[in-house]
């Protein structure tokens, strides 16, 4: 009896933790996609670079909400790109939690740089 109650505890947190995996990794691939996009953004608008956010994570089906990135360069050289969104994720089977998930970016760029 005590080996099927590990061995249950073990699946919870094996469970947990790949939901959790599988939500940050997607996290980490969206941040250092838009950390690039802003990088090499050369000469784009700031409304360019955010339809470039979005659609970076419409393709990562991230559930970003508009009314909350805020593109701006700064400066001639540094780029912010702000924005939270929030995932389902299942901790348990049948409990779910809305973790929220925050994206800073700071990217420079050399002035006249061309996006390729």
């Amino acid at each position: 009896m005590k080996t099927l109650i590990k061995l249950a505890l073990v699946a919870i947190v094996a469970n947990a933790t790949w939901h959790l995996f599988v939500v940050y990794s997607a996290h980490y691939k969206f941040k250092d996609a838009v950390q690039y996009a802003a990088q090499t953004r050369g000469k784009k608008t700031d409304e360019d670079l955010r339809q470039e956010v979005i659609y970076i994570a419409t393709q990562a089906e991230l559930p970003i909400d508009e009314e909350h990135l805020v593109v701006r360069r700064v400066d001639g050289t540094l780029t912010t790109v702000d924005t939270t969104y929030t995932r389902t994720v299942e901790l348990f089977p049948g409990f779910t939690y809305q973790w929220p998930f925050l994206v800073h970016v700071d990217a420079y760029t050399k002035v006249g740089l061309v996006a390729k």
